[in-house]
């Protein structure tokens, strides 16, 4: 299944290496895991967004994956892909850019023809074929509705989801230049937040994060003197504050670390999607790898 990355160290900026992919070379074990995209969003120092993403398929040269790229920002949000929707380009893959806002998301929304009639004039902020990118679209859409306020915009929007189309899964990171948003919903997929003090668990350690083989890794030196905020698809180290969020948890963490959890969603979907009722494809995408 797809895998997310978020971190914020705000408003520090701070350096991380993040290695995408972090695959053996060998093309069979490549091929079971399906790599369909990779994406790393971060923001220069005047607050613009830079996204480097390829959609690197497994008979791909996976060099894009596996290179070590060093970046500096406030806040990171790292994407592996692993396609339900959309075909293979970087039109489909995460993350996306709007508003200066990047977004990214792991699971299947149905009912996309019914969320295009819902963007009304937003829909000209899609460009791809993906279920993610209308969700984005949508919550642009509501945030704008509500004067700029990301939060109410992002539970308005999975508000309006969770009650009108079939929804499998809509775990979501959204990130500006100092903030950071992750949404899980519903209990489908499990997503995790660190809350790091400066140094980790012992105060004298760097950052060095791993998921399983094939998704995500990251290492910070700065971390060693800053606290941060992760939050990511798997436990990524032994650090004993790992948390779940709970189904329908919408966690915000602002420009200063301040870390505010909510819990905006507390039903299953109005049209539950179960495993069966997806696509061949859909299906396998959304199978832990």
């Amino acid at each position: 299944m797809c895998r997310l990355f978020g971190l914020t160290a705000a408003p520090h900026r701070v350096r991380a290496t993040f290695w995408l992919l972090d695959a053996p070379d060998s093309l069979v074990r490549q091929s079971r895991r399906e790599p369909d995209g990779t994406g790393l969003g971060t923001y220069r120092a005047d607050g613009s967004p830079f996204v480097e993403k390829e959609p690197v398929a497994a008979y791909a040269d996976a060099e894009f994956g596996r290179a070590a790229r060093e970046r500096e920002s406030g806040t990171f949000l790292a994407h592996v892909r692993y396609a339900s929707t959309g075909s293979l380009n970087v039109r489909n893959t995460h993350p996306f850019e709007q508003r200066g806002r990047l977004f990214a998301h792991n699971g299947v929304v149905h009912g996309l023809d019914a969320i295009a009639a819902e963007l009304g004039d937003y829909r000209e902020l899609v460009g791809g074929d993906t279920d993610s990118e209308r969700i984005f679209a949508l919550i642009t859409q509501r945030v704008d509705r509500h004067g700029g306020d990301i939060t109410a915009g992002i539970v308005d929007a999975v508000r309006w989801i969770a009650d009108s189309v079939p929804v499998y899964a809509l775990n979501l990171l959204v990130t500006t230049a100092s903030e950071l948003w992750a949404l899980r919903y519903p209990d489908t997929h499990e997503l995790f937040v660190l809350e790091r003090a400066a140094g980790g668990p012992h105060g004298d350690r760097h950052l060095d994060h791993a998921g399983l083989p094939g998704t995500v890794r990251t290492h910070s030196a700065d971390l060693a003197r800053y606290p941060a905020v992760v939050v990511a698809s798997e436990r990524m180290d032994e650090n004993p504050r790992w948390r779940a969020l709970a189904s329908g948890e919408l966690l915000h963490v602002d420009g200063r670390l301040r870390v505010r959890s909510e819990l905006v969603l507390d039903a299953p979907p109005r049209h539950l999607l179960a495993h069966s009722d997806l696509s061949a494809r859909a299906a396998a995408s959304q199978t832990a790898h």
